[in-house]
């Protein structure tokens, strides 16, 4: 990775520092402090502390919940790893580590500090930020020196960019940008993941960095000759891209996991860690015929789903379709959540699909509608019928074997992107009509009704076409 060295700005201190609180005040700006009392205490630089926790959390702790890999906190406190350590350090309960943001960030500084005493590094070279690149990488956990330099490059250039982020409760924590020369020590020699491959053989999509997962990560085969791939999954790893790949690096395990690509979310870096001839782990019944990539980040923060992301993904998925002859559409290529049987919420509600396929499929403005029918009523719903609403739209009715449900959506076909009145509905023998209508950039629906044994009456309208059916398609 080639750091970018920028000039420092003069540091403008917090009102907090400069003028004391009353007695018993709570603090303005608590991450802020808890960052400035945490780098003090263990001589740890500040801006080098914040750039480590924005690379791992984006300042947020996710309410004490755990990433994928077992992290807690802003700093991302890993269980076994530096949690426990850090624990030991500051004698604070876990419970306490992995829920408040200031004593996690004390614990994250305590761990960072006794990396650098175990490198020896004195009084002096601790106030040189450069110096603790080599703690900073021992502090990522990682498995292998190459990913361990990605996880301290990644910090470093975050440094070199300096930091402006609201925390979730909307605090604004601020790090202004520093020229500092890393010192890599033994890490220079590691394999750098931010280049390409150089060799051919290695990676399936070109620019992308190899980094092959555990054996025990992924099945060995011979797709598509053994099986057709025709899906492409999407994930969010709920963690970062350098501990997502250590994490398909790790094994053996009792869950082996592991997904075909890796995106990052600041810069749309792409690391791929199984070959799509074989069968990567990642998406249940639908392993053998996908490809899956997984997306740096957290299904709940959309800081992390940045332009950039969305456009190296998409240029990504667009490659592997028209390799393998797959459909540019949301029934070829789904979230996680959307699997069969799948448990996972991943992408998640932030995820911009309209946004996504639009790069994928080259449109911008939006030539081809990135929902389907089948996006908009759901897993389990196939369709049954269908009827052409001029050259506006499409109306089909679908059928959910499962729960005896029936689903009506309208797919527009013309003004993508721009709000036009569109309708679906969907009436049940002896029932009253459940109706759709407004407008609507893409589509109107899911009207969904149970009609098992029933009959149904189903329509809409697009543009000045409007079908309405007779009662059919009794009882399915």
């Amino acid at each position: 990775m080639n750091l970018r060295i920028l000039l420092a700005g003069a540091a403008v201190l917090p009102l907090s520092m400069l003028v004391g609180q009353p007695a018993g005040a709570a603090a303005a700006d608590p991450m802020t402090d808890a960052f400035t009392k945490a780098a003090s205490t263990y001589e740890v630089p500040r801006d080098l502390l914040v750039s480590v926790a924005y690379s791992e959390t984006h300042l947020d702790g996710h309410q004490g919940q755990p990433s994928a890999d077992g992290g807690y906190g802003v700093m991302h406190l890993v269980t076994a790893k530096t949690l426990d350590k850090a624990a030991t350090l500051t004698k604070k309960s876990a419970s306490a580590l992995k829920s408040d943001d200031a004593t996690n960030i004390a614990g994250g500084a305590a761990v960072l500090r006794a990396l650098a005493d175990e490198l020896k590094l004195d009084a002096t070279a601790r106030k040189d930020a450069g110096k603790w690149y080599q703690a900073v990488a021992k502090y990522g956990g990682a498995s292998s020196p190459a990913v361990a330099r990605l996880y301290a490059d990644t910090v470093y250039e975050q440094l070199a960019k300096g930091v402006n982020a609201k925390t979730p409760a909307g605090e604004t924590v601020t790090a202004p940008a520093r020229a500092v020369t890393p010192d890599r020590g033994p890490y220079a020699k590691a394999d750098d993941l931010d280049k390409p491959s150089t060799l051919a053989a290695s990676t399936d999509y070109p620019g992308a960095a190899w980094a092959p997962a555990h054996s025990t990560n992924y099945a060995v085969s011979n797709r598509p000759t053994s099986d057709a791939i025709d899906r492409i999954v999407i994930h969010v790893a709920q963690g970062t891209y350098a501990g997502t790949i250590d994490w398909f690096q790790t094994g053996p395990r009792p869950n082996p996991t592991s997904a075909h690509y890796v995106v990052r979310s600041s810069d749309g870096a792409i690391t791929q860690t199984v070959r799509e001839k074989d069968r990567a782990f990642h998406a249940g019944n639908y392993n053998r015929r996908s490809v899956g990539i997984e997306h740096e980040g957290w299904v709940d923060n959309a800081t992390w789903f940045t332009d950039t992301m969305y456009r190296a993904s998409a240029a990504l998925t667009r490659n592997i379709a028209d390799r393998y002859g797959i459909p540019k559409d949301r029934t070829h290529i789904v979230g996680h959540s959307e699997v069969p049987e799948a448990d996972h919420t991943d992408p998640g509600q932030y995820w911009d699909w309209t946004k996504y396929m639009q790069y994928v499929t080259g449109g911008g403005g939006g030539g081809t509608n990135p929902h389907t029918p089948e996006s908009v009523c759901g897993t389990g719903y196939k369709v049954i019928d269908s009827s052409a609403l001029g050259t506006a739209g499409t109306v089909y009715l679908l059928y959910n074997a499962d729960n005896g449900n029936n689903c009506v959506a309208t797919i527009k076909k013309t003004s993508l992107g721009t709000a036009t009145a569109t309708t679906a509905f969907l009436e049940v023998e002896d029932k009253a009509r459940v109706t759709d209508t407004g407008n609507f950039e893409y589509y109107a629906g899911p009207v969904r009704a149970a009609a098992a044994d029933k009959c149904v009456k189903w329509g809409g309208k697009a543009g000045a076409s409007t079908y309405e059916s007779p009662f059919e398609h009794c009882g399915s």
